[in-house]
């Protein structure tokens, strides 16, 4: 492909990516890897030039444009190399004419600004993400794993935390291969030490998705215990399974939920568990370094959607807890809605519970909770806060 071939494959996959944001279809990922899986004359120079102009683009434009060629427009304006690839030959975009508008810049979208924490570092939203690793203690102590990946450096505060460079192949290396490490952003990291969980403990990860935070419970309940991860999405589980058996976690149960049913699944726990965390669905505003495109997917009225879903599962988690039992609420979300305000919300419909102070050397207090963010922590966004039922 020529460099001005590549621009247009850009516009075209962007055209694509905007739809699907709008539609609520596949995200920008799955549409470049179908797109090459279609176009195989496109070499590795290709596909990674191409995929670097897309994501260039989309980083660049937080209100989502109506077309391809408006986002890149917008990146040319700014960028006189890539402007000059607009020149009309074969495979290559249409000049640029005098006064063609490209997308404006910007880190959040105008409707959004106003609900995020005043603490948010706006700018730093969208910057690189290093790899972010977790020695797994089930298999591994630091000093076992450091010689593997010598590239790693240690994350302060974090006994089993490593930071590898931004784009790291890590899942080709041994460690991981071997199930020594696995791959958890920091912010995840501090909210699993933020459960405090013990060996011996009755423990349940109620949104679990494909189990990274249940991993590192598992890891640090040493493999003894219950430890249940419940969704109500069952490929998200079937996820976990693989992952479970490759770090040794293998005690970990599985609980298949029925969507808007949950309570009746879980009922037979009720008063048991000692530890709950409910890493809710969200807006994923504290994730745009690595999903700069869920700017264009999210709505006010989707926002809407996901604070009463949050609060609903709160909501069917509290009977779960035995007197004296905690519930660790985390959010990798940015708005007040889903982070202090949900809180304040919950401890306002709940007697009996209480806000307890999360002591860990992170983040900044907020509310009930802890506020990390990518510009103070250097962790993706995330809003977490402890409460205690009352014994």
């Amino acid at each position: 492909m020529t460099p001005s071939a590549r621009i247009q494959a850009a516009i075209d996959l962007l055209d694509a990516i905007i739809a699907s944001a709008r539609d609520g279809g596949p995200a920008a990922d799955t549409l470049i890897a179908r797109y090459f899986k279609e176009r195989r004359y496109a070499g590795s120079r290709d596909r990674r030039a191409v995929r670097d102009h897309v994501y260039d683009a989309i980083r660049r434009a937080a209100e989502r444009p109506e077309t391809g060629r408006e986002a890149m427009i917008g990146l040319a304006l700014e960028r006189p190399e890539v402007a000059a690839l607009f020149d009309g030959s074969t495979h290559a975009p249409l000049p640029i004419e005098p006064g063609e508008m490209g997308a404006e810049a910007g880190a959040v979208p105008c409707w959004l600004q106003p609900l995020l924490a005043d603490k948010v570092e706006q700018d730093a939203l969208l910057g690189r993400a290093p790899v972010d690793v977790r020695v797994n203690r089930l298999k591994a102590t630091p000093p076992d794993v450091a010689p593997l990946l010598p590239d790693a450096t240690p994350i302060a505060g974090l006994p089993d935390g490593l930071r590898l460079p931004e784009g790291f192949p890590v899942e080709q290396q041994a460690a991981w291969k071997d199930g020594l490490v696995e791959v958890q952003d920091a912010g995840s990291q501090w909210i699993a030490a933020a459960c405090a969980v013990q060996p011996g403990m009755t423990v349940i990860d109620l949104c679990a998705g494909a189990g990274g935070k249940t991993l590192a419970l598992a890891a640090a309940m040493g493999g003894r215990g219950n430890l249940i991860a419940a969704d109500t999405i069952r490929s998200r589980l079937a996820r976990l399974e693989p992952r479970a058996a490759r770090a040794g976690a293998t005690f970990i149960e599985t609980l298949l939920l029925d969507q808007s049913h949950e309570a009746r699944g879980l009922e037979s726990l009720n008063g048991q568990v000692d530890v709950v965390l409910v890493d809710a669905p969200c807006s994923g505003t504290g994730t745009w370094r690595r999903n700069p495109e869920a700017r264009w997917r999210l709505t006010q009225a989707r926002l809407d959607r996901l604070v009463a879903e949050q609060a609903r599962i709160l909501d069917f988690a509290a009977p779960l807890l035995a007197p004296g039992g905690a519930l660790v609420y985390a959010t990798c979300a940015l708005t007040e809605r889903e982070g202090r305000g949900q809180v304040d919300a919950f401890l306002a419909r709940h007697a009996g519970w209480t806000a307890e102070p999360i002591a860990l050397p992170v983040g900044r207090a907020h509310g009930a909770g802890l506020l990390l963010t990518p510009g103070h922590d250097g962790s993706d966004g995330f809003f977490f806060a402890r409460l205690r039922r009352e014994a």
